[in-house]
């Protein structure tokens, strides 16, 4: 379902001097439907990085994206692959709605709008009615432990907890087939993080491809099918002259993915 070869991304740093800092470098992996596939590694290794890349909102510095897009939704071209990397603005947006979706560490929603309408509206953007894009909603808030009496009122009102499970309902909501959770379960109890993980294993058991970072050792044993580990590149370099070899283009190796059941640490 994506397919990545040789994906770099270095900042510059233009209030510093111009300092390139390199955060992914030659990252190589595919994942394929059923795939839960964990970035593993320490900090500063890039895994948030490299899910912002995957995403969209970062633009890679060097490589390939290849996203399979689902069969009638095509690009212009009748393509059944897009390239994100250097796709336009709206080719993106399309990818989003249709291929992938997003959660993020923290929920950003529009104040004074209720978490039922948060959860809802990437539905309802779709052309799904109103009743039914509430109704499943509301079955995903249950699912995962919201109390219906919190469900008119704006999340900004929430715990942390309580925002993470209506931020998770809203990316699981849409059913795209590629999904990117950037420590979903991080500000989650046990009781609640298991709920997470069983909507994670009914996902990949539908034939969805999740890639995800997961702070907790035992969700990533319990959820992961495979790991990629990554190393943190080298240290920032000052600008170098056009062609120069980096430190880190002479010095890392390709990412290396784990094919056997996960076991990050």
């Amino acid at each position: 379902m994506i397919s990545v070869r040789g994906l770099g991304k270095t900042f510059t740093l233009h209030n510093q001097g111009g300092v390139r800092l390199p955060v992914l470098d030659a990252v190589d992996f595919d994942a394929a439907a059923g795939d839960c596939l964990i970035l593993s590694g320490p900090s500063g290794a890039g895994k948030s990085t490299l899910l912002r890349c995957l995403y969209g909102n970062y633009l890679p510095t060097e490589g390939s994206i290849r996203v399979r897009m689902p069969a009638g939704k095509t690009n212009a071209a009748d393509e059944p692959w897009l390239e994100l990397v250097g796709a336009s603005e709206q080719a993106v947006l399309h990818a989003r709605q249709v291929a992938i979706g997003y959660v993020s560490q923290f929920l950003r929603a529009i104040p004074r709008i209720g978490a039922l309408h948060v959860v809802a509206e990437p539905l309802l953007q779709r052309g799904v009615s109103r009743p039914e894009a509430e109704a499943r909603a509301a079955a995903l808030l249950e699912r995962l432990r919201l109390p219906a009496r919190l469900w008119h009122l704006p999340p900004a009102t929430f715990s942390g907890g309580e925002q993470q499970r209506v931020n998770i309902a809203r990316g699981f909501i849409g059913a795209q087939p590629i999904l990117l959770l950037d420590e979903p379960t991080a500000s989650l109890d046990a009781e609640n993080a298991a709920v997470v993980i069983d909507l994670i294993r009914d996902a990949c058991a539908a034939g969805r491809c999740l890639i995800g970072i997961f702070h907790d050792r035992a969700v990533r044993e319990a959820v992961g099918t495979r790991a990629l580990v990554m190393n943190a590149p080298e240290a920032a370099t000052q600008p170098h002259p056009p062609g120069a070899r980096t430190s880190s283009q002479s010095s890392q190796s390709s990412q290396r993915i784990a094919a056997d059941a996960a076991q990050a640490g």
